[in-house]
């Protein structure tokens, strides 16, 4: 037989019933017999109701399942507080790790994929999603690693551009996803310096308006492994951002200013301007008079403004960061080689974000045979 439940109105009533049989003389078992109750709840019900009107039993009934609710309440946010510490530790800002941690609370803490989806954040349509994977996912990943690992300060958008020359059919948000999905980044580069302006706040330069109408090239320093210094002439032509030369040596004077110039002038023709600083080496009368009778003007910048020789200071920040900070040097001999490779490197391969992420040198936007029999893959 089913219980029987009753209200706070009618258990007080009971209790007033029985009261009254007991003042009469009757016993408490007969009395409980007569109400239709046993007598272990009478006493029970005198317990918990005994001296309570029964305004005040309703309200005691009310106060009781607030109360109720209110420690639900209080157990499901130290849930959640729980639930949230297991996956705090650290930002979930892709789908892909939000997904991770939904399914963690879901099997730790046996609640509901709905509720684990509230507590990280997480559209349920999302977290159902089955992603497709393409059957060149691999191939993708593996070439994208391999060139991240060959070309350590190049980004998604430079190794799109050469997996793009190599064959690949592959576009940058691609490469941009694969790329966050394996954790590859570039570090962080060395905190820029401050410049010093003129007065007016800007500088006036000699603008380069087609191939070889200015040429620029300045010193950089560097040291062997032995602790012998390195000097490196590099020249740049502003047009087309080719590398010119790369002159390495354990001291570079004029004469190898000359004897750089010369070479590159062999090959590529007489500029129309060549721009540097105001070192010794460059602005010697011997240097001055040698490109004077050649026809190419000398443009100096001013002193203290680096910045005027802009495309060779650019190109100066690019050795260093993706060559010299990387490199150790044994001799004179293994610089002079490895340079020497990376300069070819820098203008037949390496893209250039302000060329279209095309190589300086022309002959590389042609395709060369080894990309032409890689096998093309659907985006």
């Amino acid at each position: 037989m089913p219980r029987k439940s009753f209200t706070p109105e009618q258990i007080i009533a009971k209790l007033r019933l029985i009261e009254v049989a007991m003042s009469s003389g009757k016993t408490a078992q007969l009395a409980c017999k007569e109400a239709g109750i046993s007598e272990q709840s009478y006493y029970r019900w005198r317990k918990e109701y005994g001296g309570l009107q029964h305004d005040q039993a309703k309200r005691f009934k009310e106060l009781e399942r607030e109360n109720t609710r209110l420690r639900k309440l209080v157990a499901d946010l130290s849930l959640e507080k729980a639930m949230l510490k297991e996956v705090a530790f650290g930002k979930l800002v892709t789908p892909e790790r939000r997904r991770r941690a939904v399914c963690m609370l879901q099997e730790r803490f046996e609640v509901s994929e709905r509720k684990a989806c509230r507590i990280v954040g997480q559209s349920r349509a999302v977290q159902r999603y089955v992603p497709t994977v393409r059957p060149d996912e691999d191939a993708l990943t593996q070439a994208i690693v391999a060139l991240a690992a060959e070309y350590g300060r190049y980004g998604y958008r430079r190794i799109t551009a050469l997996l793009q020359a190599s064959g690949w059919q592959v576009g940058r948000d691609r490469v941009q996803r694969i790329w966050r999905r394996e954790g590859l980044k570039v570090p962080k580069k060395q905190r820029p310096r401050g410049r010093l302006w003129f007065n007016g706040g800007s500088c006036v330069r000699l603008r380069p308006e087609y191939p070889h109408h200015v040429w620029s090239y300045d010193f950089v320093h560097h040291a062997t492994e032995d602790g012998r210094s390195l000097r490196l002439m590099t020249l740049v032509d502003e047009f087309s951002r080719q590398c010119l030369a790369i002159k390495v040596g354990r001291r570079l004077n004029s004469m190898d200013v000359i004897e750089t110039l010369a070479d590159a002038m062999l090959e590529h023709g007489i500029p129309a301007h060549v721009r540097s600083d105001n070192g010794a080496e460059m602005t010697a009368n011997i240097v001055r008079d040698w490109l004077g009778h050649l026809g190419a003007k000398t443009l100096f910048i001013a002193p203290g403004s680096p910045w005027e020789n802009g495309y060779c200071e650019s190109f100066n920040g690019k050795l260093r960061d993706e060559l010299l900070n990387g490199e150790l040097f044994y001799s004179l001999k293994e610089a002079q080689v490895v340079f020497e490779q990376w300069r070819r490197h820098y203008n037949t391969r390496r893209p250039h974000s302000s060329l279209g992420y095309r190589p300086p040198a022309p002959a590389a936007h042609r395709p060369t045979p080894q990309a032409a029999q890689q096998p093309s893959t659907i985006q």
